[in-house]
């Protein structure tokens, strides 16, 4: 898709895309969502993949640990399945009625004239469940998201930047395991072998450094004028080494990596100032309907 053109600015600023992850940013962890995700992960482990109930919990925070999301982890040590379905079965269930209409966050997003982007590991489904449920609908010009990252047409990931669409669509994938030699990451941690090295992952995803390249290139989004809002901290720090400015959401502690850190989300225009350095009316496109903002110090 291409970006270029869309916004005309009367003047430079230091900002002009501010780039948002979308669970435990938009809305606050104590909803529910993160820990019934977890759940619903770990059921999907042991009923649709056969593993151990008494393996999970190791399991789960070895493949979080080593790949960034148990999905990622999954794959990598061999592990095949339907992505349509894992996503279905692990967010189908969550409990979406605990978010709520959030206009505060609305206002603040549309009073705010730089392009607004989520960048998510997610699929495009909940993004856009999230979304509606918070009534930010409409507040982002698009959605990077699972889909975008790996590709729908094939199983491996692709280099060729024209086989990956901006949201993209459903992905799917061969049921069962293509491999039935699993690796076994636990017995690889417990007595670790120099010659072994972990199997990588076709599937790409943050926190790793090659994803949110590929998600800047996608959105055509330059990170030395951006902001990146993550409440991962692994996540936070990946996105600085490639050269993002970054906010850590959801605590004021300050962490290696963060240039800027906000208890909520509703702190932002408080917590960074320039984005109070803008004076002047804004003409902002949001899915081809355009808004005019006043925006004021």
């Amino acid at each position: 898709m291409e970006f270029e053109g869309r916004y005309g600015q009367a003047q430079r600023q230091k900002y002009d895309c501010l780039l948002f992850d979308l669970d435990d940013t938009l809305y606050p962890l104590s909803s529910g969502l993160a820990a019934g995700c977890l759940k619903n992960i770990q059921d999907y482990m042991v009923e649709k993949l056969g593993i151990e109930k008494t393996k999970i919990p190791d399991l789960c925070n070895l493949l979080y640990k080593n790949y960034g999301t148990t999905m990622a982890g999954l794959r990598a040590i061999g592990y095949d399945f339907d992505y349509d379905e894992y996503h279905s079965f692990v967010h189908g269930r969550l409990p979406y009625e605990n978010l709520k209409p959030d206009p505060v966050l609305r206002s603040l997003l549309l009073g705010l004239p730089f392009r607004k982007v989520i960048f998510t590991n997610a699929d495009k489904v909940h993004a856009t469940k999230v979304l509606s449920r918070l009534g930010l609908e409409g507040c982002f010009e698009g959605i990077i998201c699972f889909e975008t990252l790996n590709p729908t047409h094939k199983s491996t990931v692709s280099d060729d930047e024209d086989d990956i669409e901006f949201v993209g669509s459903t992905l799917s994938s061969c049921p069962g395991s293509c491999n039935s030699n699993i690796f076994d990451i636990i017995a690889h941690f417990a007595q670790p072998n120099p010659g072994t090295t972990l199997p990588k992952t076709p599937v790409v995803c943050k926190p790793s450094e090659d994803a949110i390249e590929r998600a800047l290139k996608i959105a055509n989004i330059n990170p030395q004028r951006t902001l990146f809002f993550e409440d991962s901290v692994r996540n936070i720090q990946a996105g600085k080494r490639v050269g993002l400015n970054t906010v850590l959401v959801g605590t004021s502690q300050r962490v290696k990596g963060a240039d800027y850190v906000l208890e909520s989300i509703h702190n932002i225009r408080e917590a960074i100032p320039e984005l109070l350095e803008v004076d002047k009316m804004a003409e902002v496109s949001y899915s081809g309907v355009a808004v005019e903002t006043s925006v004021t110090a």
